[in-house]
């Protein structure tokens, strides 16, 4: 079927915006701190449980109301993310965030876009799953690697590096390794588990034009 290439209305962006800035902030913030039930403190932070859902809002936008609208909606949660954790997060989560963002909500848009009319599950779960790898790379290195502290002491902050090393799965690595390892892994995870609220979503959304693309 042809895509909706017509340009939204601001109205039918706003849900989409807002979520994706509340759920950026919400894993900026919650980043900081170790997922510390059953011993896992030195391999999650509580943002890795949260940060997945922004390519949920992402795909939802892109199957809705087109390419051109998901642009829209990763420029303005952006924006608007960036601007509010600096205030809410420091200025090196937010930096490191806004970089991540941008790349990998990118690739998520390039990947969901090239393989939309392609059954409805397999856009969004391989488009989050390769988005989510870059996009835990870029984080874990600029915010917490110690060869980027300098951006903390830039701002006349203490370095908020976390290099020191730990064990996981019998080798040593520095702790910001071991964290992406595991924010990744639980990305992976949430990523098949958020198909359900898609797949709901996607539904309750059907009466825009681009609802037939994909098969549900």
């Amino acid at each position: 079927m042809e895509r909706n290439t017509s340009r939204p209305a601001f109205a039918a962006l706003l849900p989409y915006v807002g979520a994706m800035a509340a759920i950026v902030i919400a894993s900026n913030i919650l980043v900081q701190h170790p997922f510390t039930p059953f011993g896992l403190g030195e391999l999650l932070t509580w943002g890795a449980f949260t940060y997945p859902f922004a390519f949920l809002a992402n795909d939802l936008a892109n199957r809705r109301l087109g390419m051109s609208a998901a642009r829209m909606v990763v420029a303005a949660g952006f924006l608007l993310a960036v601007i509010l954790s600096i205030w809410l997060a420091t200025p090196r989560i937010a930096i490191a965030s806004g970089t991540a963002f941008a790349v990998a909500q990118i690739l998520d848009l390039l990947i969901f876009d090239r393989m939309r009319m392609m059954t409805w599950w397999k856009a969004p779960l391989v488009s989050s799953i390769i988005a989510s790898a870059i996009d835990t790379a870029l984080f874990f290195r600029l915010a917490f690697a110690p060869s980027f502290g300098g951006i903390d002491r830039w701002f006349g902050m203490e370095d908020g590096s976390l290099g020191f090393p730990v064990v996981m799965f019998g080798y040593e690595m520095p702790l910001w390794v071991s964290l992406a390892i595991g924010d990744f892994l639980v990305k992976v995870l949430i990523g098949f588990v958020a198909l359900l609220p898609y797949a709901g979503l996607l539904r309750l959304t059907a009466k825009t034009p681009a609802a037939n693309e994909g098969r549900l």
